[in-house]
């Protein structure tokens, strides 16, 4: 399982948050148009359709629900469990580092996104309100009919377990446990792509049909347009604190570095895939002066764990949506769920649309979104998908020079063969 880190060649995994499959298979209708096309027909269709045809929808949206929260235990578990323990397996200190800085860089991205989001999203959002976010088949459309699907396991119980596990895989001899969780991991992105990717276009215009029918649909739609305006203003903050200490630590100018990654940017855009991006990025990085060995080594790690744009659209959102449904702004808990997203985005990226699904777990364990709250989430978080990407890929060149400065003179020990890390692609 172990293996060297070549540059960009080995990266057949699926793509990030938002791809439907990998490069070769990738549907030349995505599903950001789907997603964007269902939410514009469920507010079209929600003015007209006659409440017969709309319970059809809430009863699907109903059995979609209870499936993916049936999943999703089995997404932390199959996820993180493996992520974990591939991460800690013959980890040098190079990997250490790495893993060190981007974890750090994550959780300081959504520290800063939820200190933003709790001092101007009440002044933004003063006066709107929905009162509670209702789901379909709770209020004034009612399904035909409910399939309940208990989990397995909660999801507080999933994430503890993969802990456990993950870092029990770390000190043991790899060998049929390991694999099983490979094989796992392996069941569950197989799932994803065949069941939940292909429905979700299809749920979330469901809960615009009822959110329009049952007249919240407007302040919603006001409301995230206003939050992905600070989102975006927030991105590019970001990149410039990261990339005012990647200039810091390398004394060079950090608006030339940012600049000479442009061009990974507007690939991420362009795709909303970190994996086929990493051509692009690594390209980029050695522009700014990154050893080979270096680049070749963190920007693909980086792609699998560092992921500071989607924590800070995630936090900020979640913010958003607990202010306009009257929900509590418990500090602790919100420090809290910030640690805990960090730790699970690890493991989302190697899922299509992964991200969002993973932390639809801890938004409802942690933060008490309902179904209808996580359906919002799910379709803000893939509507600005792009742009959570694109900073996390440039976020990227920025930890790869911070670690050209550190291993300097110390490269060859911390590359060895024995010792490089397997790395997912995003």
């Amino acid at each position: 399982m172990t293996s060297s880190v070549p540059a960009p060649a080995p990266l057949s995994a699926p793509d990030a948050p938002g791809d439907l499959a990998g490069p070769a298979r990738r549907s030349r209708f995505g599903l950001l148009p789907r997603i964007l096309l269902a939410i514009v027909l469920g507010v079209l269709l929600g003015l007209v359709m006659p409440e017969a045809i709309a319970r059809v929808f809430t009863t699907f949206n109903g059995i979609f629900s209870s499936f993916l929260g049936f999943l999703i235990p089995l997404i932390i578990v199959g996820l993180v469990t493996p992520a974990i323990a591939e991460l800690g397996r013959g980890a040098g200190k190079m990997l250490a580092a790495t893993t060190g800085i981007a974890y750090l860089s994550t959780i300081l991205a959504g520290g800063f996104a939820l200190t933003v989001a709790l001092l101007v999203l009440p002044r933004m959002l003063d006066g709107v309100s929905v009162g509670s976010l209702d789901n379909p088949e709770d209020s004034a459309i009612a399904p035909y009919f409910e399939i309940g699907i208990p989990p397995v396991l909660d999801v507080m119980t999933a994430l503890v377990l993969s802990f456990c596990l993950g870092i029990g895989l770390t000190v043991v001899r790899p060998g049929a446990l390991q694999e099983s969780f490979v094989q796992l991991r392996d069941i569950v992105v197989k799932t994803i792509e065949a069941a939940l990717i292909p429905l979700l276009p299809i749920y979330i215009f469901g809960m615009f049909l009822g959110l329009t029918m049952n007249g919240q649909i407007w302040i919603v739609i006001g409301t995230f347009l206003a939050v992905i305006v600070l989102v975006f203003t927030m991105t590019i903050l970001v990149l410039l604190a990261q990339y005012g200490v990647a200039g810091l630590a390398t004394g060079q100018n950090p608006l030339r570095m940012l600049a000479r990654m442009a061009p990974a940017y507007a690939t991420a855009l362009g795709t909303s895939s970190s994996a086929a991006t990493i051509p692009v990025t690594l390209e980029c990085t050695k522009r700014n002066g990154v050893p080979a060995a270096i680049a070749d080594f963190v920007v693909p790690l980086c792609a699998t764990i560092h992921l500071a744009g989607s924590t800070l659209k995630i936090t900020t959102f979640s913010v958003a949506i607990m202010i306009i449904t009257g929900m509590d702004l418990n500090l602790p808990v919100l420090i809290g769920f910030v640690f805990m997203l960090g730790v699970v985005m690890i493991a989302a990226p190697g899922v299509p649309g992964g991200a969002i699904m993973a932390a639809a777990g801890i938004l409802s364990s942690m933060l008490g979104f309902g179904e209808a709250a996580v359906g919002l989430m799910i379709a803000s978080y893939i509507a600005i998908d792009s742009f959570g990407t694109a900073t996390n890929v440039t976020g990227d060149g920025a930890i790869a020079a911070v670690m050209g400065r550190l291993s300097r003179g110390r490269v060859s020990g911390d590359l060895s063969a024995d010792e490089a890390p397997h790395v997912q692609g995003v």
